[in-house]
């Protein structure tokens, strides 16, 4: 075979080369910035800056309907007025006094439903203009005026039922605005202002202030809420960037190894060299068809994995074994999207290709007490000094081991070992959860 017969090849693989790499040619996608939040991507490792939440205005506003306020409003006011009528009438019996049960509903009710109506408006008015660090003196003058007028209201409110006032004439309660002997409408100013100056403290201390603590303390639930909200959005934005960031660090890891083994045999051994361009093509097929999902099935990703292995064993002729042991019930494992290939590849480049005899790799996964159990192992010479070091000089190894802890935090293991029999083995344990059912069942594999 001549190296113009695999022009073909080298076309095909070309034009998914050049759709593949546009996906690394755009910077990172960063989260949007969120009241405050900065998320930066630079040199291929993500910065984030946490500057805090900006002024409670800029949170979601605290919204409940208006017929909701009327109605707890009105059921609050009934249910202490039922309450206060108890009260006061027991207090009658045992003291004595002669006062109907009629008559003590009657009073208290006239008295403290006609604060149903204000409330709304004095709710309204703590949420529309509450109180906060920094800002308090305009809306603590606007709620002293809102203090008077809530007053003189339910001063007004109490007017218009039987007992308006007191009438010390008469020793009776009576209407303020209206004149039971007389059958008329009247405006008596001097004893509005008498009852107004009796009952402005107690309105305002014992009712308005009232009313306006709960509404600020349920305004500051809700941007406590909002807040916590936003600061476990912002995390999930954060981590799925530098999850994207680590990804997009791997992949074209692994297609600069393979082309250049791929330019390594293209002079010497051009039919092998052939192979691993067509395998390479459905390599890059497959990653374009993720369509950026950082979860995928372990059956899928040994797809991925068998064509890479394809790729190695064109380079290596008969010098490389892969043989795979896999579980049934862990093909439907999520596991992070193309994260054994540089697994297998690290097993290649420090384990087999050392040896001049055949190389053996072996790809282990177990399902054991709801984890997914996966090693990976080589006959290879093995490694000198700690696991630590081959992590923290390998990009593949520390690309894996950082997607699996921005994955599941403490939750998973991964380390690199000798084994006593002779060479390396990755082992990892991961958080066992089967993948959703998909529209449409891909076709599976099995390994053995």
């Amino acid at each position: 075979m001549t190296i113009r017969a695999a022009a073909g090849p080298i076309t095909e693989m070309a034009e998914l080369l050049q759709r593949f790499l546009s996906r690394y040619r755009k910077p990172p996608q960063v989260p949007p910035r969120v009241h405050g939040f900065g998320t930066e991507i630079k040199s291929g490792k993500l910065l984030s800056s946490v500057a805090g939440l900006t002024a409670d205005s800029d949170l979601a506003p605290y919204t409940i309907r208006w017929i909701y306020i009327w109605a707890i409003s009105l059921g609050t006011w009934i249910f202490l007025s039922l309450a206060a009528t108890l009260t006061i009438y027991q207090m009658y019996r045992v003291t004595g006094g002669v006062n109907s049960l009629e008559a003590v509903a009657a009073m208290e009710f006239s008295q403290l439903c006609s604060y149903a109506p204000l409330t709304p408006f004095a709710y309204w008015l703590a949420i529309r203009h509450p109180i906060r660090r920094g800002y308090w003196v305009a809306p603590s003058l606007l709620h002293i005026a809102s203090g008077l007028t809530f007053a003189f209201g339910h001063i007004v409110l109490r007017g218009v039922t039987p007992y308006g006032y007191w009438d010390g004439t008469h020793r009776q309660w009576s209407y303020t605005f209206w004149d039971v002997r007389t059958h008329s409408v009247r405006f008596p100013w001097l004893i509005l202002k008498s009852a107004y100056l009796a009952n402005v403290f107690d309105d305002i201390t014992s009712t308005y202030l009232p009313i306006i603590l709960i509404a600020h303390a349920l305004l500051y639930y809700h941007n406590s809420q909002q807040k916590e909200f936003r600061a476990t959005e912002l995390s999930g934005q954060l981590a799925r960037a530098r999850l994207q960031v680590l990804k997009n660090q791997l992949q074209p890891h692994f297609l600069f190894n393979t082309l250049h083994s791929i330019s390594a045999l293209m002079l010497t051994n051009v039919a092998a060299a052939d192979r691993m361009m067509t395998c390479l093509s459905d390599l890059l097929r497959m990653s374009l068809e993720d369509k950026g999902d950082q979860l995928t099935t372990l059956n899928r990703d040994l797809e991925f994995l068998e064509a890479y292995v394809e790729i190695e064993k064109a380079r290596f002729e008969d010098k490389l074994c892969v043989k795979f042991e896999i579980e049934p019930e862990c093909l439907d494992a999520q596991v992070p999207h193309m994260f054994l290939q540089p697994l297998v590849e690290n097993a290649v480049r420090h384990g087999t290709s050392k040896r001049s005899q055949e190389g053996k790799i072996h790809v282990i996964a177990k399902h054991r007490d709801q984890k997914l159990e996966i090693r990976v192992q080589d006959n290879g010479p093995g490694f000198v000094g700690s696991g630590e070091d081959l992590f923290a000089h390998g990009l593949g190894l520390n690309v894996t081991r950082e997607r699996l802890k921005a994955l599941y935090g403490n939750g998973q293991v991964c380390k690199i070992r000798n084994v006593e029999t002779g060479g390396a083995e990755v082992y990892l344990l991961l958080p066992f959860c089967l993948a959703p059912k998909p529209d449409e069942t891909d076709t599976e594999y099995e390994y053995r």
